[in-house]
């Protein structure tokens, strides 16, 4: 590739995702002006694939909600809800999202459409009762798939495990009920070959999506984890099983391995090199950002990247000669993969630090989501037992703004800087 192409791939994939994003909420905007019926789903078992075998338009209110906080206009949406009664207490995303309901689908990337129908897993006990909201105030059809738990530590050795057979076939015959549905609410018969389309599309996205993260084991980091995955993510969710989000993902992954083999980092100078626990603060996204950077701190990795992509980060990859079925087990793996993200991620950590070369963990837990937060202290404390790598535990909320104190969060994190500069002289000595 010439100097000249080189210039003009790098940055690319940042610039591109945020066009496809801004696309994808216009064409959300106006569904309902084209007739098109709108799902409400979640980034953890959303079912996309089936939905847009039936031409629905898919909105995730958790990526909706965040959008609100990163254009600082949350607190609005939030004061909303807890006028209307909602403690300060619950999930910002569900007070967000209800906030906006009652403004109309108000948003500051366009107008959220009302929901024809809601779709959710239980990979968050949230979801159960946050649909409960949209049926009760629109009175329309919720579908909820239950999807087993991991009972055992070799769960995922799927040859020969009979539990594992069973679990698959419960959730097949939950989609299948799903397609029933689809096929009533919208008067179209059932098209398999257009959800293998869709499948093959996320299958491609898979690919480039688990091959991106895997890049960033390069010296320096071709992309940070935080800022710039957070716009890979939105991509990943928004247009899972596209053709545009298939092609985003392979000039991804071409502009990432130009800048792993050009040896080209981010726009920070790396000096340390981290792993982010949690989901970002989006009250103040792009400063927290340069709290990290300004230290030339770099987020490699994150398990927001895993257990927010939908399982995309596993590059599982659907069997289109047999869709449903290899549909039902990759919502099986892929939602399971999500919550052992959130609540057993040591042995993850602890297995990227040598080939990621790891300098230090970042813990964020936040104030108004108990399932992502839920037994950091306790991860940390496993990873730090077995490994000496240094750790910094913040807190603060990714929706509230009240509840973030920029001023102490920036002495802690100057704090454990300064004790990873001093840990990297003495090895030095």
């Amino acid at each position: 590739m010439s100097e000249h192409n080189g210039h003009e791939i790098v940055g690319r994939g940042a610039k591109e995702g945020g066009r496809l994003f801004r696309e994808w909420f216009e064409q959300l905007s106006h569904a309902p002006e084209r007739g098109e019926q709108v799902a409400y789903v979640f980034v953890m078992g959303s079912i996309t694939e089936i939905l847009r075998a039936f031409d629905f338009q898919v909105s995730f209110p958790e990526i909706n909600a965040l959008q609100t906080a990163v254009r600082r206009t949350a607190h609005e949406y939030l004061n909303v809800a807890e006028d209307y009664g909602y403690s300060p207490d619950i999930c910002g995303y569900v007070k967000a999202d209800f906030g906006m309901q009652l403004r109309n689908g108000e948003h500051p990337m366009g107008r959220i459409p009302k929901p024809n129908l809601a779709v959710y897993t239980n990979a968050c006990n949230t979801y159960l009762k946050w649909a409960e909201i949209w049926e009760r105030m629109y009175n329309i059809p919720s579908f909820a798939i239950d999807v087993p738990g991991a009972r055992s530590a070799d769960y995922y050795a799927r040859e020969g495990r009979g539990d594992f057979d069973r679990d698959r076939k419960y959730v097949e015959a939950q989609l299948r009920e799903l397609i029933a549905l689809c096929e009533e609410m919208t008067g179209k018969k059932f098209d398999v070959d257009k959800l293998r389309e869709t499948m093959a599309y996320t299958n491609a996205m898979g690919t480039g999506y688990q091959r991106l993260l895997d890049l960033n084991k390069s010296q320096p980091a071709v992309f940070n984890a935080v800022n710039e995955g957070t716009i890979y993510l939105g991509v990943a969710n928004g247009l899972r099983g596209s053709r545009a989000g298939a092609q985003y993902f392979r000039e991804l992954v071409q502009e990432m391995e130009y800048k792993a083999a050009h040896h080209i980092g981010t726009v920070v100078d790396e000096k340390y090199r981290l792993l982010f626990v949690g989901v970002p603060c989006y009250p103040i996204f792009r400063r927290f950002y340069e709290l990290f950077a300004e230290w030339g701190g770099v987020f490699l990795g994150s398990t927001y990247l895993w257990f927010a992509a939908g399982g995309l980060e596993l590059g599982h990859q659907y069997d289109l000669n047999k869709p449903i079925e290899s549909l039902a087990e990759g919502v099986l793996l892929m939602v399971r993969n999500a919550m052992d993200a959130m609540f057993f991620q040591d042995r993850i950590l602890v297995d990227m630090l040598q080939p990621y070369h790891v300098d230090g963990i970042v813990y964020h837990p936040i104030k108004s989501c108990r399932t992502v937060s839920s037994g950091l202290a306790d991860n940390r404390r496993a990873v730090m037992q077995q490994s000496d790598v240094m750790s910094l535990y913040i807190e603060s909320d990714h929706m509230d703004k009240r509840v973030v104190s920029e001023a102490q969060m920036k002495n802690r994190i100057d704090a454990f800087f300064e004790g990873l500069a001093t840990r990297k002289l003495r090895a030095a000595a």
